[in-house]
């Protein structure tokens, strides 16, 4: 089996996750263009959010991050060969079907529940018409679930052979598959709201289809049978079932959030809007290495090699916080400008503008945990510890639905994204002080921590320069025949100033990234 290359498995579900990040975000602009943050954009984006939660719920957050680890060293085998495909093959058959199962009981009592998941979620728009539109839209969305769901379970498979491109593009796929559909709807005068919520199953199928053929492309034969309990699927339910309770308790925090915003009109079209621009830079630096790391560091683990374990874990961080400081600095200091020039069109309005990029600004504030937390997780996966993360998590929730809860009466929808980011750094500050106990293989090397003082000093540079620069442009970024141009010329010298300040004082060396790309190579 050939060896993961990390840099490039970087760059390649970097670049597929920045793709379907930047299609995601087109879709946002045109369903904020046609909906705005109305009743029908609420009601649609609250069902398409349950059958999301649940999926990271069962698979992504949990599941997957258990199953990755026992496939892996079953495909490498104990001596580093390849000698045990068959057997991996056949766990993740048994897998498979154990998922689909649960699942297809899963969804089809969470269709018929629907009104309470509903108002389990955003008990605020009971009463008014947006309730009877999510129930209407997440009876026909939920279904995703169960595609979406086998997908990350095969994506599993394609990244634990290396081949990042084809589970990278399955967002993509759905992304572009919701832009045609609403091209057609606004064309054809469909229905905007069930045209939205009826492309969502059907992107599900397209995933599934679209993996499961490149998984035989691979000469990975996965056939479904009745789920029957094998030793191995004994102990991934042992590893996962904390993973699962902590991946509960991730979506709990996301209830909380959706519940404090739904007592405000256009709250929760304003945190789902941030959200979509603050997942550009979280998906590309942290999934891409969060995907990267755990079939890496699970293999390291295996051979006992801590060295290489250790150059995977501080090349990890380094990159995370490399791309990750400077946009989080951007996302807080042009936050206004940003959502304006996007996503002002059409159905927008200004108090949309306002209302979504106080909720960015707060997100920008804890997007390096969330970046961290992708990177410091893998730490506990790759040893198969799941109890650890799970113990934080609740910590984290607690931290979560007293900061929102209390704070909502004061400060409104803010309360939800606040709590949010407070809640993400608890999470990092556990996760780190937990990994101390690990060993050398789980310590930042030294340059790590000689080129984190620099990023940082970089970051608030380019800061200073956004700030100037958004003051001078002025009206420029407001006026409809400017603010494009203008935007583009506010983001190019933040990204010049940032990149100058960082190759003079030392924070980032292009000869040693050239040098790890052509040792990857060879």
């Amino acid at each position: 089996m050939k060896p993961i290359r990390l840099v490039k498995g970087f760059l390649t579900v970097g670049s597929w996750t920045f793709a379907s990040r930047l299609f995601g975000f087109i879709r946002d602009m045109m369903i904020a263009a046609y909906l705005g943050s109305g009743p029908v954009a609420e009601a649609f984006l609250v069902a398409f959010s349950l059958p999301n939660m649940f999926r990271r719920f069962f698979a992504e957050g949990a599941f997957n991050m258990a199953f990755v680890p026992m496939f892996s060293k079953k495909l490498a085998g104990q001596n580093g060969q390849t000698g045990d495909r068959q057997e991996a093959e056949r766990f993740a058959s048994d897998a498979f079907s154990m998922l689909g199962t649960a699942l297809i009981i899963f969804t089809i009592v969470g269709t018929i529940a629907m009104p309470v998941l509903v108002w389990a979620m955003a008990s605020g728009f009971i009463g008014d018409a947006r309730f009877d539109l999510a129930v209407e839209y997440g009876r026909i969305a939920f279904s995703y679930i169960l595609f979406i769901s086998l997908v990350a379970l095969l994506s599993g498979v394609l990244n634990s052979f290396g081949s990042f491109t084809e589970a990278s593009f399955v967002p993509v796929l759905m992304n572009i598959m919701f832009i045609a559909s609403i091209y057609m709807a606004d064309h054809f005068g469909w229905d905007m709201g069930l045209t939205l919520a009826w492309t969502v199953p059907v992107t599900g199928i397209a995933q599934l289809a679209f993996t499961w053929f490149s998984a035989r492309r691979l000469g990975f034969r996965l056939v479904p049978h009745w789920p029957r309990m094998t030793p191995d699927l004994k102990r991934l339910m042992i590893i996962a079932g904390p993973a699962v309770l902590s991946g509960g308790v991730v979506q709990i925090n996301l209830l909380v959030g959706r519940q404090v915003a739904s007592f405000t009109d256009g709250a929760v079209a304003w945190l789902s809007y941030a959200d979509r621009l603050y997942q550009l830079p979280l998906g590309v630096v942290a999934i891409a290495i969060g995907t990267v790391l755990l079939p890496a560091l699970s293999r390291h683990l295996r051979d006992k090699d801590d060295i290489a374990a250790r150059e995977t874990f501080s090349r990890g961080m380094e990159f995370a916080l490399f791309l990750t400081f400077p946009a989080a600095v951007a996302l807080v200091i042009i936050a206004d400008p940003l959502v304006s020039v996007l996503y002002g069109r059409g159905a927008w309005s200004d108090q949309d503008t306002y209302g979504t990029a106080l909720a960015l600004a707060a997100y920008g504030v804890g997007l390096p945990a969330f970046v961290l937390h992708k990177v410091l997780q893998p730490l506990y996966y790759a040893r198969e510890d799941s109890r650890s993360p799970f113990r934080f998590a609740l910590v984290s929730m607690v931290v979560n639905v007293v900061f929102a809860v209390a704070l909502q009466p004061v400060i409104g929808f803010l309360a939800a994204a606040l709590a949010t980011t407070v809640s993400g750094w608890v999470m990092v500050i556990q996760l780190w002080l937990g990994a101390r106990k690990m060993g050398s293989a789980a310590h930042p090397d030294a340059r790590f921590w000689a080129r984190l003082w620099r990023i940082i000093l970089a970051s608030a540079v380019m800061g200073v320069a956004l700030w100037g620069m958004a003051g001078w442009l002025g009206d420029s970024l407001t006026t409809a025949g400017t603010r494009y141009g203008a935007l583009a010329a506010l983001c190019g010298v933040g990204i010049a100033v940032y990149f100058l300040t960082a190759g003079l004082i030392g924070a980032f060396g292009l000869g040693e990234f050239k040098k790890m790309l052509r040792r990857q190579r060879t």
